[in-house]
């Protein structure tokens, strides 16, 4: 059995690893940078070992990423590169109103995402939702590493010039005016910013988090609208600062009771 290093943190990381681990001996788990030092140390013991990352979130150096040559440490990330370059490729997508979904398997270099490219494939009609995409990508990529890790093909050089960057996301982010924002867009905010930054919205004085929402046809009512651009949200599931979350109904019928 192939022994592998993995590197990764989040949860591409976890639903790839739990594909890996069942094919692969997984000797180490690195999640932070001052687990390298062990990572230099097993792979000047095992030579043979190979290295795995999904969404680390540390720069790897030369010194690091020399042990594992002439095969380098493989990527498994979730765009179709050079789309998406960067720290949220994923949420990018989902944000840039895209209806497909990628998966890349790349050699790690020192340029961000920029390494040669062995496996690539597209996944069509998952559902819009984030950690449903993340699970079918990590392990659509897991599962191509599982059977040809021993047997990889020589990876293709991407093309710079094509390429497109993500961004990473702050806090305010999730703050913004749904009456001047469209409909789609709103939606889109709100599934891609699930886990981080959330998206907020204020009833009643009261400042929340929106966990789920969908888009009502015209005509159709809501328990708890959010009124957009050009359309209105019904919001199915929200987090109330400082309590628990819940469905809409419970938050009304307690904001009454209040």
């Amino acid at each position: 059995m192939n022994k592998i290093i993995f590197f990764g943190n989040g949860p591409l990381a976890d639903y790839a690893l739990s594909v890996l681990e069942q094919n692969f001996e997984v000797i180490f788990h690195a999640r932070e940078k001052a687990d390298l030092v062990k990572v230099k140390e097993l792979k000047a013991a095992h030579p043979e070992t190979h290295g795995i990352l999904a969404s680390f979130g540390v720069m790897i150096k030369s010194d690091v990423l020399d042990l594992f040559e002439p095969e380098g440490i493989l990527n498994i990330h979730p765009s179709l590169l050079p789309a998406y370059r960067g720290p949220s490729p994923i949420e990018g997508a989902i944000l840039n109103g895209d209806t497909e979904f990628s998966v890349s398997i790349m050699k790690l270099v020192l340029a961000m995402d920029a390494g040669p490219i062995y496996y690539q494939e597209t996944l069509r009609d998952l559902p819009l939702e984030k950690e449903e995409i993340y699970k079918a990508l990590a392990e659509c990529g897991a599962k191509w590493l599982s059977l040809n890790l021993s047997n990889l093909p020589e990876p293709v050089a991407q093309d710079d010039k094509a390429a497109t960057f993500t961004q990473k996301f702050e806090k305010s982010d999730g703050i913004f005016d749904f009456s001047k924002t469209l409909t789609e867009v709103a939606y889109r905010k709100i599934v891609a910013f699930q886990g981080f930054p959330k998206v907020k919205y204020t009833f009643f004085g009261l400042p929340c988090i929106i966990l789920e929402a969908e888009i009502l046809k015209p005509g159709e009512t809501a328990v708890l609208e959010i009124p957009c651009l050009d359309g209105t949200l019904s919001v199915k599931k929200l987090q109330p600062e400082g309590r628990k979350a819940m469905d809409a109904k419970s938050f009304l019928n307690g904001h009454k009771k209040n």
